[in-house]
């Protein structure tokens, strides 16, 4: 369990996550409306290589924002989904098993079509700034980018 005091501390967990990440990872956000889980997937994708001019914002009205980075990143937003039988038009299984990263907001969503071994990230409000923030993961290579987090 890690407790963020700001956007900064958060945007920096991300970095030091993103830089771990490689090809074909998928990294699921869990948590309410305001929780952080734009402010974290800003901070994956600075840690991923994408420029501070490339700002990233959720993705709510597309769904899906590829951003450019060291390899792609696959920014998707499921808030405005009702139902997990949308997600099957979106393709999310290009995403999910891509040569890029795929970072998904809203994850509780579609919990049962997560791939098998995947991060899960979950954040919560814990005052007006401070967020408490899980990560779970799924797998040993996850079990070891957790490591070198914590380490």
């Amino acid at each position: 369990m890690i407790e963020t005091k700001s956007a900064t501390e958060t945007i920096n967990l991300g970095k030091r996550i993103g830089k771990l990440l490689q090809a074909g990872d998928v990294v699921a956000l869990i948590g309410r409306l305001g929780s952080g889980k734009t402010t974290l997937t800003q901070g994956l994708a600075r840690g991923l290589g994408v420029k501070r001019k490339d700002y990233v914002t959720s993705p709510s009205f597309t769904l899906i924002k590829e951003h450019k980075g060291r390899i792609p990143i696959y920014h998707i937003d499921l808030y405005r989904i009702d139902n997990i039988k949308e997600i099957f038009n979106l393709g999310y299984e290009e995403y999910f098993y891509g040569e890029g990263v795929a970072i998904i907001e809203w994850a509780d969503k579609i919990r049962k079509l997560l791939p098998r071994e995947v991060l899960i990230i979950n954040l919560e409000i814990i005052g007006e700034n401070r967020r408490k923030i899980e990560l779970v993961p799924k797998g040993k290579h996850y079990q070891n980018i957790i490591k070198k987090v914590y380490g």
